[in-house]
């Protein structure tokens, strides 16, 4: 901060950090040129005080929007920050009493460029390696027709078919994510029979080539009436299911019981485990991250992250832990809630 003169009149902690100022060098900030504490220079190198000039500039201008600007001089010269300025007038078109100056640098600009990079490869992987194959079967469908099999024909369109299904599966993810992102994962709330929507996460599992003795299901009754959004619990059923399914090993357990929240009412806990490697404590934090994946495994990393938002937006927790024989446990707790004026959809 600048006085109508231009001299330094504050200087905080954070901003002598980012310039390279120690604490005992304060006394020299206070007093001087705002220009000689904090010199920048634009993209092509020019100092940006001079094009602005605050002081001397128009008297209707009230400051600049964030810029990416660089310092020219001191020990972290070339240092890129992000800076914006407010001019504080005592009466409108009046000369500048103070300038404020904020200033922060790139860190978090560069971590949401990485994130959108990350995006952009994951999605663009994930597409790629379906659409190649609907590619390479069409075409040879479509130039080999009259010498292809009824069987061979069959085999292609269905694996077209699984592919497409791929494909639509990570759109669907990638909407569920963004709506989560903003706050706007809507829920249509009804009496659900939870044991019921699990048996019907494993029978798909089953019909679609599991074997079936490779999952447990236990229910303990009675459980209290339950309003969740059916589609939604069964998503994160099926994900927890399928996480087991590829990245454990042995028996995948899922059991169902009466618990209670931390504030005393009524839930369902859904318990799923395995008997495989487990997760590792440092990084049962991240798991329900976005985009995060274990090793080299495939998907799109936003199964885990959709399970956790679709449990919170049901006023729920999710977590993880070490399942008693080894292996991952998830443990959802799911409110029993009510009808929906008691738990209304959230937009």
């Amino acid at each position: 901060m600048a006085g109508p003169d231009g001299r330094v009149t504050t200087l905080n902690r954070p901003g002598r950090r980012l310039l390279g100022i120690g604490t005992d060098g304060m006394a020299g900030v206070v007093g001087r040129d705002y220009r000689d504490v904090l010199p920048l220079a634009d993209a092509g190198g020019s100092d940006w005080w001079s094009c602005v000039e605050p002081y001397r500039g128009l008297a209707s201008r009230t400051g600049h929007p964030e810029r990416l600007l660089e310092l020219r001089g001191g020990p972290n010269a070339g240092r890129q920050l992000l800076v914006t300025a407010r001019y504080v007038r005592e009466r409108p078109r009046g000369p500048l009493a103070r300038l404020v100056v904020a200033f922060r640098d790139t860190r978090a600009r560069e971590r949401a460029d990485r994130d959108r990079a990350d995006l952009i490869s994951t999605v663009a992987h994930e597409i790629r390696s379906p659409l190649t194959t609907v590619k390479g079967f069409t075409s040879t469908l479509l130039a080999k027709w009259d010498r292809l099999t009824e069987e061979q024909k069959l085999a292609m369109m269905q694996a077209v078919n699984a592919d497409a299904d791929r494909v639509t599966r990570l759109l669907s993810d990638l909407l569920d994510a963004s709506r989560i992102d903003a706050g706007r994962l809507r829920l249509r709330v009804q009496v659900v029979d939870v044991p019921w929507a699990v048996r019907q996460v494993v029978a798909g599992r089953v019909a679609s080539g599991d074997r079936e003795d490779r999952f447990a299901l236990h229910v303990v009754r009675p459980l209290p009436e339950t309003w969740l959004d059916p589609d939604r619990v069964a998503q994160v059923f099926a994900n927890l299911v399928e996480n087991a399914v590829r990245h454990g090993a042995g028996t995948v357990a899922v059991e169902v019981e009466a618990a209670k929240t931390p504030a005393g009412a009524d839930a369902v806990l859904v318990t799923v485990a395995d008997e495989g490697d487990g997760v590792d404590d440092e990084i049962r934090s991240r798991i329900f991250s976005r985009f995060w994946r274990r090793g080299h495994a495939g998907g799109s990393g936003l199964g885990l992250y959709i399970v956790k938002g679709i449990v919170e937006a049901h006023h729920g927790t999710v977590e993880v832990d070490e399942a008693p024989g080894g292996g991952a446990r998830f443990r959802v707790l799911l409110p029993a809630g009510g009808a929906p004026y008691d738990l209304p959809s959230r937009d």
